[in-house]
């Protein structure tokens, strides 16, 4: 099969397109011939960070169709077309086939196009997360979404506004329509506005992206207020995780999420999806050869929504 596989000597990225031996399933594994895969920052941060997957091949988010299965196997059978998140077993989605435990995988809908169900599982699951798990988000909440034009942003707009919250989207000017089309009831345009300085408080802030001071943004939220960092410059991830649980001392709250693939959350998504309630938004479409491309594409920070490799 083909893949995309690091060779720490491959030029300029590391990643080079190869023939490669096309894995075999144990008793306890699934087959998949991949149809299509989403990146997500967690392959160009492990990249850069010298975190390489066992099997050298990135790539988490996956749709395709069963080839075949391990005699363990009671879910699923070949043909069955499927969505999964890799991210705790090994990756590898990045190939023309990918191997999965049983419990990674969920049915796909017949309607929803394989370049659609791979954008969801890791972006919108994170954003389910940070939204419900660790903002305790509720109807009539003022939340501010830091970030609201990437991957997990976009989703994070959608979603807030299904649970019945007030949005505030903080993004480039590139991204202002693209937030408003997804619901945001208000978009402030970072290059051109200080929200920190606004006067505006919020009950709930989700920072997707971005480099701002933990103080400052714990001084605009409402009282019992939380701030939950999803993502953001390196110095915003090492501060929340050292100092969060410092700065939580009162009612406001500082939180840090390490999201968890979960197939129940995957399946709540995919059915909101089907429900018309939120969509996937695919900024471009890369074959599969032109992965490393797109990987480098997805790192310069520019992307609206998700880049999707479409493998077959």
């Amino acid at each position: 099969m083909k893949a995309l596989v690091y060779n720490k000597k491959a030029l300029p990225g590391k990643l080079t397109f190869c023939e490669i031996e096309k894995p075999i399933p144990n008793e306890n594994e699934v087959l998949i011939k991949v149809q299509a895969v989403s990146l997500n920052a967690a392959d160009y941060r492990s990249l850069r960070m010298g975190l390489i997957p066992k099997k050298k091949i990135f790539g988490a988010d996956i749709a395709g169709r069963v080839e075949s299965v391990g005699k363990n196997i009671l879910k699923f059978k070949p043909g069955d077309e499927v969505i999964g998140d890799l991210a705790d077993y090994g990756f590898g989605g990045l190939a023309e086939y990918a191997l999965a435990p049983e419990k990674a995988l969920i049915f796909k809908p017949v309607d929803l196009s394989f370049e659609d169900a791979s954008a969801l599982p890791m972006a919108a699951v994170t954003a389910l997360q940070a939204l419900r798990n660790k903002g305790c988000i509720q109807k009539g909440h003022q939340v501010l979404i830091i970030g609201s034009g990437g991957g997990v942003g976009t989703f994070a707009v959608q979603l807030a506004k299904f649970f019945g919250a007030t949005v505030t989207a903080i993004c480039s000017s590139d991204n202002i329509g693209l937030s408003q089309s997804l619901g945001a009831d208000h978009v402030i345009d970072y290059t051109k506005e200080n929200f920190l300085k606004n006067g505006k408080s919020y009950d709930l802030i989700v920072a997707v992206n971005g480099n701002y001071p933990l103080s400052a943004c714990k001084r605009i939220l409402n009282p019992k207020g939380i701030y939950v960092m999803v993502g953001g410059g390196f110095p915003q991830i090492f501060k929340s995780l050292l100092f969060g649980w410092l700065m939580s001392f009162g009612a406001k709250k500082i939180r840090s999420l390490a999201a968890k693939s979960n197939v129940e959350d995957l399946e709540f998504i995919v059915s909101l999806v089907n429900d018309k309630k939120i969509r996937p938004v695919i900024d471009k479409c890369f074959s599969l050869d032109k992965s490393a491309e797109a990987m480098k594409y997805l790192s310069e920070g520019h992307a609206k929504g998700k880049v999707v490799i479409t493998v077959q």
